[in-house]
């Protein structure tokens, strides 16, 4: 009399399809030794239990949730405590994970507008607000790479740089007069309003003299004025008339006591 196993088994195939992988997955899962490999039947085939397929969803799941596979087996085999603390720390890897997976999207996002993935948004701000205020789009472009260069070269005066900037969008004259500024790169290097516009931007700039106070720490550097040069005479070589006016504005400051660094 030919008798039949009560207890439904499956082929590697069948086993696989019914747990949501692949036949690929459940023999990775055996050299792991996640899954224990059952024995071969009278055919020859691995015949998998009801067994195998709970401690394969288990597996499953785990490592869809993240868990790595190698820490698998003995999160199984542990008990409720030991499991429920690792547990939590797979929760904050994940975290950590995800933190910087949105950090890392927030990137490739402001890599589509250029350059403003390396600057801050209070940065971004600023340059936003010189557009809506009127500036020409190629002044907005060069304060980007002034900016950009600032925070590199000249991190200590950074803040105290935006902070300056963010002030002088706020006051109407102030922007005229920089906007007149960025027209002079037009004009002659010779041209008398040079001068005339230097000593109205100077008393303009020295009307609040603490803007223009540089951290100690800055002034005391080797290549201070290199530094503060390379940021504050940008794009300076494409227009010697803009070049005239801030060094016209720099000797006036300097005649009222402020320290600009002498490249």
């Amino acid at each position: 009399m030919i008798t039949r196993d009560p207890y439904p088994k499956l082929t590697i195939g069948q086993a696989a399809a019914f747990v949501g992988v692949t036949i690929k997955t459940v023999r990775h899962y055996h050299r792991l030794g996640l899954v224990a490999e059952p024995q071969r039947d009278g055919s020859g085939y691995r015949r998998y239990a009801s067994a195998d397929l709970l401690r394969m969803v288990r597996v499953r799941t785990l490592a869809g949730a993240g868990v790595p596979l190698a820490e698998i087996g003995d999160l199984l085999d542990a008990d409720p405590e030991r499991f429920a603390a690792a547990l939590d720390d797979v929760h904050r890897r994940l975290t950590e994970r995800i933190e910087d997976l949105i950090g890392r999207r927030d990137t490739l996002h402001r890599l589509a507008h250029g350059d403003r993935v390396l600057l801050p948004e209070r940065a971004c701000a600023v340059l936003d607000r010189h557009a809506e205020l009127g500036f020409d789009p190629d002044y907005v472009a060069g304060q980007r790479e002034a900016l950009i260069l600032a925070r590199a070269l000249v991190p200590e005066i950074f803040d105290s740089f935006l902070t300056r900037l963010e002030q002088s969008l706020d006051d109407p004259e102030h922007v005229e007069l920089t906007k007149r500024g960025w027209e002079a790169r037009s004009w002659d290097p010779d041209d008398p309003r040079i001068e005339e516009l230097a000593s109205t931007l100077s008393d303009k700039l020295l009307s609040d003299r603490a803007l223009l106070a540089t951290p100690t720490g800055f002034r005391n550097r080797s290549d201070a004025a290199s530094r503060y040069g390379l940021v504050n005479h940008h794009r300076e070589d494409q227009a010697p008339s803009i070049a005239r006016l801030n060094a016209l504005v720099e000797a006036n400051l300097r005649a009222a006591g402020i320290a600009v660094p002498h490249q």
